[in-house]
């Protein structure tokens, strides 16, 4: 498993939005907060926050050993490529980008509808015999194309990267709502959360605070006048922010997930990261899944 003391994983896609000395600031804020993750793709920047965060390691060799490093690929310019040229390609370019030998944990981005799971096998026997990736994971992937998947490579599925949060929680909705015609009842996903609990595969939640596919941010939003509302008397319940409030909620699913936290903002990190600190009631869990527009048969 590729999991740390922290439930938290900071998102790289936007450092290179800082200039080095601030990401070096960022990542040892994280640290000082007991988050050791923190995740990569090929694509973020077109591999500029890769770079930056190569720069701050190189600075620092020591850091290296301190953190878990995960990164992603197979997104390309207006296609999806999970040949083993292409992944070959992409963990070398990455290496040399964050400027280390290896990477804790490699991941397949989206599901490529043209994936040749027996030539992915090749490339994670290659990426795990040569040493350049501890473990692997994917991003986006349904049960099915998990399932197919974790039948051909030998070394584990430990991640699977899924946008969860209440305002995006069909993965709960299928479950909650089976055996109704409520539109939550829907499988998009062949019961994946179920899954990865069973097989000890750990969801991290990306855009935990997201609603739709990048649409803006529910916080404060006035679409979801009632889901903060509810945020907002149980952050004042427990003396924290709405947004620790949602990571409580998120954290409080048994699968033991983990939250990918975004922000670049040293004081919004803090003030995330006290939800691991909150259990909510069934009660108050249920209350933000239904104040979020979901349903309760």
């Amino acid at each position: 498993m590729a999991a740390t003391e922290s439930p938290f994983v900071m998102g790289c896609m936007r450092i290179n939005e800082l200039s080095d000395k601030a990401v070096a600031e960022w990542i040892d804020q994280a640290l000082s907060l007991g988050i050791h993750a923190f995740d990569h793709a090929d694509i973020y920047a077109r591999g500029e926050c890769e770079a930056q965060f190569g720069r701050v390691l190189a600075e620092t060799p020591s850091l290296r050993e301190q953190i878990v490093l995960q990164t992603k690929a197979s997104i390309r310019n207006g296609f999806y490529d999970s040949s083993k040229e292409h992944l070959l390609k992409s963990v070398d370019e990455s290496l040399h980008r964050l400027q280390t030998d290896y990477v804790d944990v490699f991941m397949l981005h989206r599901p490529d509808a043209l994936m040749e799971v027996e030539e992915v096998a090749e490339v994670f026997d290659h990426l795990a015999g040569s040493g350049k990736v501890k473990s692997f994971g994917v991003s986006n992937f349904n049960r099915y194309q998990l399932e197919w998947l974790q039948e051909a490579v030998h070394q584990p599925i430990v991640l699977n990267q899924l946008q969860f949060s209440p305002a995006h929680a069909s993965l709960l909705s299928t479950g909650i709502q089976a055996n109704t015609e409520f539109t939550g009842s829907i499988d998009r996903d062949g019961g994946v959360l179920t899954y990865c609990q069973r097989h000890d595969i750990t969801i991290q939640a990306w855009s935990p605070f997201q609603f739709g596919f990048f649409e803006g941010v529910y916080l404060d939003h006035p679409r979801y006048p009632e889901l903060n509302t509810v945020l907002q008397q149980l952050a004042d319940h427990y003396g924290v922010t709405k947004a620790a409030i949602v990571a409580a909620w998120i954290l409080r699913h048994p699968s033991k997930m983990e939250v990918v936290v975004g922000s670049t903002k040293s004081q919004r990190v803090a003030d995330i990261v006290v939800g691991a600190d909150i259990t909510l009631s069934r009660k108050d869990w249920y209350a933000i899944y239904q104040a979020a527009g979901n349903r309760l048969p």
